[in-house]
C-alpha cells in the first residue's frame, strides 16, 4: 500500500509539474503575442472610443499640478460677488433646512456643495438667457437678483409667493428673471441625465467645486450655442445620506474641498478677503436671511380661490363646479380648515 501510495503521489507531482509547465509556456506565448500587438499599435489612428475621451495613448506618466495654472480673467469685484452669493445661499440653506426639521415648512432641498456650479454657470450667461433649472439650483436665481423674501415666500407658500402657494417648496420660478418655473415630473427628466454624446452634443467634465472652472466651461458652452447653433448641455429633507455615505467623507468635502472654502482661500491668497471681512459678512448675511424668514412666517397664505385661477382666462364649467364643491366642503368642515390664516 505504501508503494502504491508513493507511486500515486509521484504521478500526481509529475502531472502537476507538467500542467504548471504548460501554463508557463501558454503565459509566455500570450506575453509574446501581446508584445507583438503592442509594438504594431498605432496610437495616432486608434484612440479611446468611450464618451469624453480625447487623449492619445502614452508610455510615460505625466502629472499636472493644480497650482501651476494661473490667469483667471475675473476682476476682484466679480470674485467677491461670487463669494457673497455662494455664502448667502449657504446661509439660507441652513436656516430653511432647520426650519423644515422644526416642522415650520413641509419640505426642503439644500444646495450644499453645489454653490460653485450655480454661481459659476449663472455668471457666464446673459441676463436675458432663458434658464431651465432643476430644483437644486437656487443659486442661479439668487445670482440673478431673486430676493430672499421671495425664496422664503415660496417655501412657506404664503400670499407673496409668485406661484400662490400651488407648488411644493424649492420649486421656484420668475418670469422677470427668465427663469422657467421648476417642476418635478416623474420619469420625464431621466433623459436629461444621459451623456451628451448620446444626443450628438459636445460634452465636458467640469470640477463642480471650482467656480472658475464652471464659469469658463459655461461661457464657452454659451458661445458655441449662440455662434454655432449647437446644443449645450442629502437629496432632500426626505433623505438620510448617512445610510449610504460615511460621515468622514462628508466632513472631508465640507472642510477640505468645498467650493466656498476653495474660493475663500483664493481670495485670501490675493489679499482680497480676511477674517474681519468674513465675520462681518457672515453676520450680515445671516441677518438678511433671518429677516426674510421671519417676514415669510408671519405672512398669510394665499386666497383659496387661487387654486382655480391662472390656467384659463375664463374658468371652464368643470373648474366652476370644483370651486363650488370646495366652498361647500370648507364651510361644512370649517373646524378643520383655519381659513383665518388665508387671505380673504
Amino acid at each position: 500500500m505504501q508503494t502504491l501510495w508513493g507511486l500515486g503521489f509521484l504521478n500526481a507531482i509529475r502531472q502537476h509539474t507538467a500542467l504548471k509547465t504548460s501554463r508557463v509556456l501558454q503565459q509566455r506565448a500570450f506575453r509574446i503575442n501581446v508584445a507583438q500587438f503592442q509594438q504594431s499599435f498605432d496610437s495616432s489612428i486608434e484612440k479611446p472610443q468611450f464618451p469624453g475621451a480625447s487623449a492619445e495613448f502614452i508610455d510615460h506618466l505625466e502629472f499636472i499640478q493644480p497650482n501651476v495654472i494661473s490667469g483667471i480673467p475675473l476682476s476682484k469685484d466679480t470674485v467677491l460677488n461670487f463669494y457673497q452669493k455662494m455664502t448667502l445661499l449657504n446661509t439660507m440653506d441652513r436656516i430653511l433646512y432647520e426650519s423644515q426639521r422644526q416642522g415650520r415648512i413641509s419640505f426642503y432641498m439644500t444646495n450644499y456643495g453645489e454653490e460653485g456650479t450655480h454661481i459659476g454657470s449663472a455668471a457666464a450667461l446673459n441676463s436675458n438667457d432663458l434658464l431651465f433649472g432643476q430644483y437644486r439650483e437656487a443659486g442661479v436665481l439668487l445670482y440673478r437678483g431673486f430676493p430672499l423674501d421671495l425664496f422664503m415666500a415660496q417655501c412657506y407658500g404664503n400670499a407673496d409667493d409668485l406661484g400662490k402657494g400651488r407648488q411644493m417648496p424649492v420649486h421656484y420660478g420668475c418670469k422677470d428673471l427668465n427663469f422657467v418655473t421648476i417642476s418635478s415630473p416623474l420619469a420625464t427628466q431621466i433623459p436629461q441625465a444621459a451623456r451628451g454624446p448620446g444626443y450628438g452634443m459636445m460634452s465636458i467634465r467640469v470640477d463642480g467645486n471650482d467656480v472658475f472652472a464652471v464659469y469658463n466651461a459655461t461661457k464657452e458652452a454659451r458661445r458655441r450655442a449662440v455662434a454655432e447653433n449647437q446644443p449645450i448641455g442629502h437629496h432632500s429633507t426626505s433623505d438620510d445620506s448617512s445610510a449610504y455615505r460615511s460621515v468622514d467623507e462628508v466632513n472631508y468635502w465640507d472642510k477640505q474641498d468645498h467650493p466656498i472654502s476653495r474660493l475663500r482661500h483664493y481670495m485670501t491668497a490675493r489679499g482680497w478677503w480676511g477674517e474681519d471681512e468674513e465675520r462681518t459678512w457672515r453676520k450680515q448675511s445671516r441677518k438678511l436671511v433671518m429677516e426674510a424668514f421671519e417676514k415669510a412666517e408671519r405672512r398669510l397664505k394665499p386666497n383659496l380661490e387661487f387654486i382655480f385661477t391662472d390656467v384659463y382666462d375664463d374658468l371652464t364649467p368643470d373648474l366652476i363646479k370644483q370651486r363650488e364643491a370646495m366652498r361647500r366642503h370648507v364651510q361644512q368642515y370649517k373646524e378643520h380648515y383655519p381659513i383665518d390664516l388665508y387671505e380673504k
